[in-house]
């Protein structure tokens, strides 16, 4: 998933992002509006996490203009304004979910994920395939009933993969496109890091295959298909997060 945080108080943008991160959410931050804009123009997101009370281009306006573009981003509005009033008016702008200032993270994660899930094609919270499942509500993973600790990387890899119809091949520039923040200066050798990373945690015989020349799948677990190739060596700085926690673990 992709979020665009819209705020102007840095500090509070920050932490957002620091939180929808840590939980394997791509985020990438802008402090105005008209700023945000352009980021719409020539990037895709899921959700857009919108301050209603920016200075220069106010939120109302920034929220008219998305929806007057036709896309299929999500809008969380956040406002310190709590009337009922105000959330009605933040919603007859187009917004699609309204939170007020002062909010606690676990909510605002909870609304962000909601409106994710609505951003695509209605999949089930559990993914499953060629033995492995992928909670995306507890962020867990497991194979076989053994349950894997990842980094919020290799998750956000591997559901993305699992997301992909059955079979079909997912390239490594939308990988990058769903995973990775657009300053991120590594993102070209980041998938093929976090793919021998992944590979390696999920264990023989392999489940993502190697589609040369087109990008990776999830294959059927069995043995090595045609298309496979073992993970990649090499040293190369990648991206480094924090683990998936496993059931009854503390974060």
């Amino acid at each position: 998933m992709r979020v665009l945080v819209v705020e102007d108080e840095e500090f509070l943008a920050e932490m957002i992002a620091e939180g929808l991160r840590r939980d394997a959410v791509a985020v990438d931050i802008t402090l105005d509006g008209r700023a945000a804009l352009d980021r719409l123009r020539f990037g895709a997101y899921d959700v857009m996490i919108l301050d209603r009370d920016l200075p220069g281009l106010h939120g109302d306006e920034v929220c008219q203009q998305v929806v007057g573009m036709r896309l299929l981003t999500r809008i969380l509005m956040l406002t310190a304004s709590g009337t009922v009033r105000d959330r009605v008016a933040g919603l007859g702008l187009g917004a699609d979910d309204y939170l007020t200032k002062p909010f606690a993270y676990d909510e605002l994660l909870a609304r962000v994920l909601a409106l994710g899930r609505r951003a695509r094609p209605a999949l089930p919270p559990v993914l499953e395939r060629a033995g492995l499942t992928l909670d995306t509500a507890r962020r867990q993973v497991c194979r076989d009933g053994r349950y894997l600790s990842l980094s919020r990387k290799e998750f956000a890899v591997l559901e993305a993969l699992l997301r992909a119809a059955e079979g079909a091949v997912v390239s490594g520039d939308d990988l990058i496109e769903e995973v990775w923040e657009k300053d991120t200066s590594y993102r070209t050798n980041a998938v093929r890091v976090t793919l021998s990373k992944l590979r390696a945690k999920l264990g023989a015989p392999p489940v993502i295959e190697t589609v040369l020349g087109a990008g990776y799948r999830i294959g059927d677990g069995l043995a090595d298909g045609p298309g496979h190739h073992g993970p990649v060596t090499g040293r190369v700085n990648g991206p480094d997060g924090d683990s998936v926690n496993r059931p009854g673990e503390s974060r």
